[in-house]
């Protein structure tokens, strides 16, 4: 009735009767006001009509859901026969639509993804250095997750400005409540998981293979409140071994053995004899005491055993010719962590230690990754230790602040003296539902990415100030 009423008034003040009235006489006006009446009256009646179809409609949608099935996957609803011939199809549109947009709100398949930029400053590359450092274009990524048919899928892919790449790419099915079995490009169980690290840069775990690998083949695991169990079989690495169809075999985001360093041989170099991972396995296995809902411990072992077969070796290197296209050696790998959790404290402690058995002559095996090689000895001991502290706050769009300091020393290097140390000072802040950055300040010694080599001795100590700034939709 309101809204007649206001309709009423816009009409009477907008009327040329009205604005006219004083030269018309008495009559004619009151005639005028009688139409304007009728007028009004038809009008309030249309708004009432109007507003009860509104309450049919929505009466009648109330009615479908309250009937709908909501079993979890479901396409179609059953409906009352006697509802669907009703309205003249409006509550078949009705339910059409609601159907639609519940599909829409749960499609099976999740895509999400990021885009990271970074800022970096450093004293061991005088260009950057002059340039009081360089802002570049990190990664693009888009990653596919979800179910369809109980049938698990979980990839992501990843475009530099040099290289793109596959991280993993697995589909799996939930056997139980507690077993889930993985096929594809899976996770290599090792250590502390799903990152011994804090930071962008990881732990120098990682630059040896020991951190966040990923592989072809099949994964098996097992979770429940105290245990963790982790079996897998690897066919060969994420780029099918050493002969798998690719272009360049450092265009990898793990670092993976991909070659010999023969006697002569950089740190850097092409290698003299390439090599491909293939028959491989990993166990890993870890117990977590819980003594209240964010206080925790997880303590663990692991082991991995890798084998690998040769290519052709390269020009200039014949006289290794006897070793083409056959199994050279293997690396055995094993380790213990801690993982500990105290409301928004966490500490992380792991050893590794790991050695290659290799009938050829070398100083070392070559990693590819990240459109490099990268040459490191063919034995040595990993300790790391690491302590973050998550402070949720309330700056602007800033709600959290990770404060973090990451350790990792690579000792007791088979024929090199010299350690490698690197320490991460960093905060992470995270901003917007949606936006990360990492804040680090890097100090490291032989250490790859800041300026060194595990591989070497007589490295220098450098500094590096890294902003990567990402956001994640």
């Amino acid at each position: 009735m309101a809204k007649g009423w206001i309709l009423a008034a816009s009409v009477l003040a907008a009327s040329p009767v009205l604005a006219h009235a004083a030269p018309q006489d008495e009559q004619s006006v009151q005639s005028e006001i009688e139409m304007l009446k009728q007028k009004l009256a038809e009008l309030e009646q249309r708004l009432a009509e109007q507003e009860q179809k509104k309450e049919q409609m929505q009466q009648r949608h109330e009615e479908m859901m309250t009937r709908k099935d909501y079993k979890k996957g479901a396409k179609k609803r059953t409906r009352a026969t006697d509802e669907a011939a009703a309205d003249s199809g409006v509550q078949a549109r009705l339910a059409k639509l609601e159907e639609k947009t519940e599909e829409n709100e749960n499609w099976p398949i999740k895509v999400h993804g990021a885009v990271r930029f970074q800022y970096e400053y450093n004293n061991y590359n005088s260009g950057n250095e002059n340039r009081t450092g360089d802002l570049d274009f990190d990664i693009f990524r888009l990653n596919f997750d979800g179910e369809i048919g109980d049938v698990i899928l979980s990839a992501e892919y990843r475009w530099f400005h040099y290289m793109d790449t596959v991280k993993h790419a697995w589909f799996g099915y939930n056997f139980t409540d507690n077993w889930q079995g993985q096929v594809g490009v899976v996770k290599v169980p090792f250590g502390n998981m799903p990152y011994n690290s804090h930071s962008y840069f990881f732990n120098s775990t990682f630059y040896v293979g020991l951190e966040d690998e990923h592989d072809n083949g099949i994964r098996l695991l097992y979770r429940d409140d105290q245990w963790q169990f982790d079996i897998a079989y690897h066919k060969s690495d994420e780029q099918g071994g050493v002969d798998g169809s690719t272009s360049d075999r450092t265009a990898r985001y793990n670092y993976d053995t991909v070659g010999i360093r023969l006697p002569g041989q950089g740190a850097y170099d092409t290698p003299g004899l390439a090599v491909g991972e293939s028959n491989s396995y990993a166990v890993r296995g870890a117990r977590v005491f819980t003594f209240a809902d964010d206080h925790n411990l997880e303590v663990g072992l692991s082991a991995q055993g890798n084998n690998y077969y040769s290519g052709t070796v390269a020009e200039g290197f014949e006289q290794y010719a006897q070793y083409n296209d056959q199994n050279v050696g293997n690396r055995f790998a094993w380790g213990a962590h801690a993982n500990y959790n105290n409301g928004p404290w966490n500490v992380q402690l792991q050893y590794a230690d790991y050695e290659y058995d290799l009938e050829v002559e070398n100083r070392g095996v070559y990693m590819g990754a990240y459109a490099y090689y990268d040459a490191i000895p063919t034995e040595a001991k990993i300790y790391t230790g690491n302590v973050a502290y998550t402070l949720p706050v309330e700056i602007g769009p800033i709600t959290s602040l990770t404060f973090y300091n990451d350790h990792s020393i690579i000792t007791d290097k088979a024929g090199y003296q010299d350690d490698t140390w690197m320490n991460v000072l960093g905060v992470a802040v995270a901003a917007g539902g949606g936006f990360y950055t990492y804040v680090d300040y890097v100090r490291a010694k032989n250490q790859p990415f800041i300026g060194g080599n595990i591989a070497t001795d007589g490295g220098e100590v450098n500094d590096r100030f890294n902003i990567n700034f990402g956001y994640y939709f």
